[in-house]
């Protein structure tokens, strides 16, 4: 069997199972700009998609020159969840991807346990993933681009990192997948990525991952 043979397939979710980045964002850059910071959406994207949210609320206090306020990510979760529940809808091509896959998989977020699972079962996935497959960074308080999702990930899946394929569409996912060892498809499909990375294969459809990850029964 060849070394890099891939055992298990970690996906992130927001992006990449799910068509929740421009819903959530577009949430983001509305709430802020109530408080006089006025971002694009194509700058939200660029700077802010996968990232961990605390990050992105320390620039916005840096540009704003003060604090949000306490319940600004309170407000934000409310009003995010709501836009989710009425307009979420899946990346074309998951739910035959995942009714193909033929190794065991799992997903990997950022995002807090109760948003994953809400984002599968709005759209109708929540039955591929228990909860003993749904790994989030806020259990462990690590977020991407740090590895340490990923390789908790793994080692609750039981297998080695260099045999775990990693599924990402953010430039943080990939980075942590990458500090993680892990065999890394970037799902790309507006060639957003193309040229920032080496050794992570980019792919413009779950389709075309599909065949490569060699899933079709």
């Amino acid at each position: 069997m060849d070394e890099h043979s891939i055992k298990a397939v970690i996906f992130d979710c927001d992006g990449t199972l799910v068509d929740s980045e421009t819903l959530s964002l577009a949430v983001l850059v509305q709430h802020v700009a109530e408080f006089g910071l006025e971002i694009s959406h194509a700058e939200a994207m660029e700077r802010f998609a996968g990232n961990e949210l605390s990050v992105v609320f320390s620039e916005f206090e840096d540009r704003l020159g003060r604090k949000l306020p306490e319940d600004f990510l309170d407000t934000f979760r409310s009003r995010q969840m709501g836009v989710l529940r009425e307009q979420l809808q899946p990346v074309a091509g998951v739910h035959d991807l995942l009714d193909a896959m033929q190794v065991p998989f799992c997903v990997a977020s950022n995002a807090p346990v109760s948003k994953i699972q809400l984002c599968l079962e709005t759209v109708d996935l929540i039955h591929h993933f228990d909860e003993s497959v749904i790994f989030s960074a806020y259990q462990i308080k690590r977020w991407k681009p740090e590895p340490d999702l990923f390789l908790m990930a793994a080692e609750r899946m039981q297998v080695a990192p260099q045999h775990c394929a990693v599924v990402e569409d953010s430039v943080f996912g990939i980075k942590a997948g990458l500090a993680a060892g892990m065999q890394v498809y970037g799902y790309d499909p507006h060639e957003n990525l193309t040229g920032q990375f080496e050794n992570v294969q980019l792919v413009r459809s779950l389709s075309e991952l599909q065949r490569l990850l060699y899933v079709i029964p």
